[in-house]
């Protein structure tokens, strides 16, 4: 009975996790050899752990990551050009993301850019930074009906307070010219502030050309280029190889 009471308040705090392991402990044989202290020390752990768990569980629902990768998931057998030396320095506690750098993914369809786009930043929320997944033209019709009904400076600000915003497929087209504008905005909020990844199948060298405008696209790309990582991939789809994996 006071064992049902203590569950009840610990629930009742929302103390999920520190309930569980108190539960279990009760089920447990040779609990009682542990010290006070032991135990009490193994119900902070379970706590934390949940609330840990529980964290990383939002912070991957609010990333909408196109899909479910992981780096520990990452092929470096096929001959595509893939960096290990780098990509493993990139996901060492994603300092990266800590030191407020972007990432340029760069290749022909196929060859896994979003994959490993998303293993990144799936790793960043492990290491308890908040990321976010868009298509680039997908972002461009956001902010277009974001301008249409008065929002844009309210979802300009939501995108500046994401740790790491993943752009997949940029610069396959031309820019017009309020797509180019609200670029700027974001480049200019995350400038030394925040981390990007851009994929592309265009080399960074023709970026300038598909953003249009000489001046807008001298700002853009200032303030992208000299703090990224460039990872540049090649090779045969990996779709082909495997029905769409990576």
């Amino acid at each position: 009975m006071l064992n049902q009471q203590t569950l009840e308040k610990l629930h009742g705090l929302r103390l999920h996790g520190m309930a569980e392991a108190f539960r279990a402990q009760s089920e447990q044989t040779g609990i009682t050899e542990l010290s006070f202290e032991e135990r009490f020390a193994l119900l902070v752990d379970q706590q934390w752990n949940w609330r840990q768990n529980r964290a990383l569980e939002h912070r991957l629902r609010q990333a909408k990551l196109r899909h479910q990768a992981s780096v520990e998931d990452l092929d470096f057998r096929s001959p595509r050009g893939l960096d290990r030396a780098l990509v493993r320095s990139l996901i060492q506690d994603s300092a990266w993301v800590r030191e407020h750098q972007n990432i340029f993914l760069l290749g022909p369809t196929g060859i896994g850019k979003s994959f490993l786009a998303c293993a990144l930043a799936e790793k960043a929320c492990r290491d308890g930074f908040t990321a976010f997944y868009t298509r680039a033209p997908q972002l461009f019709r956001d902010l277009g009906l974001a301008r249409a009904d008065g929002s844009l400076r309210s979802l300009l600000a939501r995108l500046a307070r994401l740790e790491v915003l993943v752009v997949d497929d940029w610069a396959m087209a031309p820019l017009a010219d309020a797509e180019r504008r609200d670029f700027l905005e974001i480049c200019e909020d995350r400038y030394q502030r925040r981390s990007m990844i851009l994929t592309s199948q265009l080399p960074v060298a023709k970026w300038h050309e598909q953003i249009g405008d000489p001046t807008l696209a001298d700002s853009i790309l200032d303030r992208l280029v000299h703090n990224a990582h460039r990872i540049e991939m090649r090779g045969e789809s990996m779709r082909k190889k495997r029905g769409g994996k990576e």
